[in-house]
């Protein structure tokens, strides 16, 4: 087996992060100055601006032009365990709750679209475009994870941090209470048509930098999702009930006098 060197891009990161705990930086605090970093660090400015984009590119680190270098505050463990944890135990109880869920993301997918218009990068929308084209698969299953890669780019693109850890618990929550449902609208095809329609406005106006458009059209396509989830959920109980007989081996009509 053979081991491959570390980076030694990775490794200052490493430094940084353990000069971030050795002197108790917590979120806001500015990290000494470049030229103080290094000396301190003992690496080339180089490799310290290196390790830098990479803790910042991870979130831990905020740069802003003529004003430094930051800590950032940590979004995850705020994520999982004020929103997603209690939501999973409502989840469990209620299933309808995912119900709550689906209305909620409107308000931010409607944000998360409305940015990603203004704010993403080249390489934000071709991977938004990307992750379109793998919804068109064949294959439902495949098509209903492109699906979720889809919106988690546009919220990615948004580039705002709260909203796309807000997202990601979104799905992680509605990763098995819609699951079977969201794989069902790839099989019925007015509904697939319907979809990759939706998911094509959404599509051209980000890559246009058309905020409302963008925002627009998310909204209506979240409309559409959430009416079908509730259509396949009423035809699913309506089908349970129409199934259901009085008794085991018992006729309607055997109890008549």
């Amino acid at each position: 087996m053979i081991v491959m060197p570390r980076r030694l891009v990775d490794e200052v990161a490493d430094r940084v992060r353990a000069l971030i705990e050795e002197q108790n930086l917590e979120a806001g605090m500015k990290l000494p100055a470049e030229r103080q970093l290094a000396t301190r660090l003992g690496v080339s400015r180089n490799s310290l601006r290196e390790a830098l984009a990479k803790l910042v590119s991870e979130g831990v680190l905020l740069s802003r032009r003529g004003g430094g270098t930051f800590v950032r505050w940590q979004h995850e463990a705020w994520s999982e365990q004020n929103i997603v944890q209690p939501l999973k135990t409502l989840l469990a109880d209620d299933p309808d709750y995912s119900f709550d869920i689906l209305e909620a993301r409107h308000a931010i997918e409607a944000s998360t679209a409305w940015h990603a218009a203004l704010r993403g990068t080249a390489a934000d929308k071709e991977k938004i475009r990307l992750c379109f084209e793998a919804t068109l698969s064949d294959d439902p299953d495949l098509a209903s994870q492109a699906d979720v890669r889809f919106h988690l780019a546009i919220a990615e693109a948004s580039h705002n941090v709260v909203l796309l850890q807000t997202m990601r618990g979104f799905f992680d929550l509605l990763q098995s209470s819609v699951k079977q449902s969201r794989q069902r609208m790839y099989l019925v095809p007015p509904v697939f048509a319907g979809l990759t329609e939706q998911h094509r406005a959404v599509l051209d106006a980000i890559l246009a930098g058309d905020a409302e458009g963008a925002r627009k059209a998310m909204m209506g396509h979240l409309r559409f999702v959430h009416a079908t989830i509730k259509q396949f959920d009423e035809d699913q109980a309506r089908l349970a009930r129409i199934t259901r007989l009085p008794g085991e081996n018992e006729q309607p009509w055997e109890n008549e006098g």
